[in-house]
């Protein structure tokens, strides 16, 4: 897939405008049509209401919200037994409902039309922007092989809209590559995640690391974190000081 059409924003604007007039958009969530006026194309209004975006207080190693009254430090169930080798972490809104369909639609179904929304999620998302705004965006990497399969990676798709969304001095960089074409990670637990992404990373060649740099790994999802740490602990070692990772939902 010609990578030109993915990211130029007047040609994606162009094809969703001729592609709403012949096929009105529908809802990937619910499947209900979505009305012109609405700030989102591929989320009805409806489903829209059920996103729920993550603002303080929340985990400051993954970014899961915590719920309630805080009294004194707490432990995150979600990233227990991590040792995050970056600072902390962020993310736009929980891995559930409508945000999950978003996600799948993007990976499984190269479903590139609904990066106008996640967008929009980026965009609405409390804080996110002020804090990705002048940092370097490091997509998390697809094995050459799955990247061939898929046409793309999400991450780094998502790293585009991230820097548009924040605006000023954000820049994105591949500064990772994956060299193992590990199994998927979908089924397995922390201490499997992190035994099959053991060496499955390395840095692109004729990368250089500023340290005062403020670099942010970007993935779509952070579910126990390892692929993150894996890259995190990487570029930690090549001397990276300033690191912090962002995702677009959390579960």
């Amino acid at each position: 897939m010609n990578s030109f059409l993915i990211t130029h924003p007047t040609v994606r604007r162009l094809a969703r405008a001729v592609s709403d007039v012949v096929f009105p958009p529908s809802c990937v969530h619910c499947r209900g049509l979505v009305e012109s006026e609405d700030t989102f194309r591929h989320l009805c209004g409806r489903c829209v209401a059920q996103l729920e975006w993550v603002s303080s207080p929340r985990c400051v190693t993954c970014g899961h919200p915590f719920y309630g009254e805080l009294a004194g430090e707490r432990m995150c169930p979600h990233c227990e037994g991590l040792v995050p080798a970056f600072r902390e972490g962020r993310t736009a809104v929980l891995f559930k409902g409508p945000a999950r369909a978003l996600v799948i639609e993007l990976k499984y179904h190269r479903g590139v039309h609904v990066l106008t929304d996640m967008a929009e999620i980026f965009r609405q998302a409390p804080g996110l922007r002020e804090f990705v705004r002048g940092a370097v965006l490091v997509p998390v990497p697809l094995h050459p092989r799955k990247e061939r399969e898929r046409g793309f990676n999400q991450s780094h798709l998502l790293a585009v809209e991230l820097a548009a969304a924040a605006g000023g001095d954000t820049k994105i960089a591949g500064l990772v590559q994956r060299v193992v074409d590990t199994q998927t990670q979908t089924a397995f637990d922390r201490r499997t995640r992190q035994a099959n992404l053991k060496n499955a990373f390395a840095l692109a060649p004729g990368v250089a690391i500023t340290p005062g740099q403020h670099y942010i790994l970007v993935d779509d999802v952070f579910t126990t974190g390892s692929t993150l740490n894996s890259c995190a602990l990487l570029l930690r070692r090549a001397g990276c000081l300033n690191l912090d990772v962002v995702t677009f939902g959390h579960g």
